[in-house]
This record gives structure tokens, sequence and C-alpha cells, in this order.
């Protein structure tokens, strides 16, 4: 049975600095398309961005400006969301999830992990 454990997450200041991991047991990552997610409380949950196993990446969030980065790292099994200058709002749960579809199938999203919490405060 595929499982995703994210981790990564925590407490941090604004302006600073994390990276998520998504990894996999069960299955092997690199033939899904990867997605990250996640959801404020109170909010409905957003996607973040997302990677196809050729690599091609999507940025789902409008207000990005270029702060959220994915990757994969195929021989580790493990896909990444850097996420640099991180601002209170992006507070939140960070899911991946993974799909046997392209990126813009965001809806069809087949596989998640349980989340990992951010939390930007000073």
């Amino acid at each position: 049975q595929s499982q995703l454990v994210e981790s990564g997450g925590g407490l941090v200041q604004p302006g600073g600095s994390l990276r998520l991991s998504c990894a996999a047991s069960g299955n092997t990552l690199e033939y899904f398309t990867i997605g990250w997610f996640r959801q404020a409380p109170g909010k409905e949950r957003e996607g973040v961005s997302c990677i196809d196993p050729s690599g091609g990446t999507t940025t789902y969030l409008p207000s990005a400006n270029g702060r959220f980065t994915i990757s994969r790292d195929n021989a580790k099994n493990t896909v990444y969301l850097q996420i640099n200058n991180l601002k209170p709002e992006d507070t939140a749960v960070y899911y991946c999830a993974a799909s046997t579809l392209g990126c813009h199938w965001i809806n069809q999203y087949d596989y998640w992990g349980q989340g990992t919490q951010i939390t930007v405060s000073s």
C-alpha cells in the first residue's frame, strides 16, 4: 500500500526558510505527479506547486512570487518543497499528494500524506 509521509515543518520566524520533504513507501514516486497543497485554519485547501514525472513544474499558488521551489530526487524517492521568505500567511498544514495524471489535473490526486505543520511567527 502506498504511503506518503511529509516532514520538515516547524516554527519559523518571518523571512526564514524551510524545506519540506515528501517521501514514499510502498511505491516509486518517480512515475507519479506530485503536488504540494496547504490548508490554513478556517480556510479551504489550496494548491501550492506540482512536479510531473519528467520534472516539469507548475505553480498553483497565485501569490507564490517565486518563493516556492519544488524538486524531486528519484534516487531518494523524495519530492521537496523549498519555501523562502516565509510569511505569517504561509502558516498552514502542508500536504503532498500523488497523481497518475499531469499537473493540470489539480483535483485528481489519489494518494495523500498526513501533512506537516508550518507556523510562521515572531
